[in-house]
């Protein structure tokens, strides 16, 4: 499938890191350009990547062949609305939108009818190379367009496909929002390592490092699962055991399920506000 000319309606932080991706991985720059309501991050992005900004939404989106919507939910109803007063005719258009709890039912609806979508929840890690996206499609998307989508998302990390809508809240909880427990666990993790006697540079680096080599060891090691690689670093009657106990005894397991699910709820609830 030939390059398609993007337009990017709204340029925060995910519109960014997608539209590095694509230009390190040697997408013609022509073809992509990006509105905001603010001219502060169009400065910044015309500056940093060569590529056409405005802040009007129709300009840039009259001529593209996929639309990427990355404003905010509540915004998105407002922005869509305008839009569709000015372009009444989205067939030719593929659409990917990044906002969380918005359906495709709702973006069919803003956009004329029209059902060429494909839903994304990404994650911040998408900023740095890192990231994997959740990512649905509706079965007016073809083949091509699908993998064509996947090629972008590539750009900036992993891509996996679920088969059903609903299930972008699971992603939701699973990556979507869960660099912030990871977050949190090394924030604690560091908080105490300083109460203990480190210093604040002492006990980062021990934290951060760690994450770092044990999300690594998993993903050089696919065939091994993750109870394994913890074995292999738990003897019985050991200190890692005496800590691994203390987290079973505090039922760890329990408040990750009722986490994710209050994470899921939530997901749920913000479909019915936009």
């Amino acid at each position: 499938m030939k390059d398609l000319k993007i337009a990017f309606i709204g340029g925060g932080n995910m519109a960014r890191s997608l539209i590095s991706g694509l230009i390190k991985s040697g997408y013609d720059r022509e073809l992509i350009s990006v509105s905001n309501r603010s001219e502060g991050k169009l400065t910044a992005l015309s500056r940093d990547f060569g590529i056409k900004t405005s802040l009007d939404n129709y300009e840039i989106a009259k001529d593209a062949e996929l639309i990427v919507l990355a404003v905010k939910p509540q915004f998105m109803a407002e922005m869509l609305e305008k839009l569709t007063a000015d372009i009444k005719d989205y067939q030719n258009k593929l659409i990917i939108s990044l906002a969380a709890g918005v359906t495709i039912e709702r973006l069919s609806s803003l956009l004329n009818g029209h059902k060429k979508i494909v839903r994304l929840m990404p994650n911040t890690p998408a900023l740095i190379g890192y990231g994997v996206t959740g990512t649905f499609a509706t079965h007016d998307v073809s083949a091509e367009e699908k993998e064509f989508t996947n090629r972008i998302l590539s750009a900036v990390g992993k891509v996996v496909w679920v088969e059903h809508e609903e299930d972008i809240n699971t992603v939701t909880a699973a990556s979507g929002s869960s660099p912030a427990y990871f977050f949190l666990f090394m924030q604690y993790m560091i908080e105490h390592t300083k109460t203990l006697g480190l210093n604040d540079e002492q006990a980062k680096t021990l934290v951060v490092q760690t994450a770092l080599g044990a999300a690594q060891m998993a993903v050089k090691n696919p065939d091994v699962s993750l109870e394994e690689l913890r074995a292999q670093v738990t003897s019985k009657g050991g200190t890692t055991f005496a800590a691994i106990t203390k987290f079973e005894e505090l039922n760890l397991k329990d408040s990750v399920n009722k986490a994710m699910d209050a994470c899921i709820a939530r997901a749920e609830e913000m479909q019915k506000l936009f």
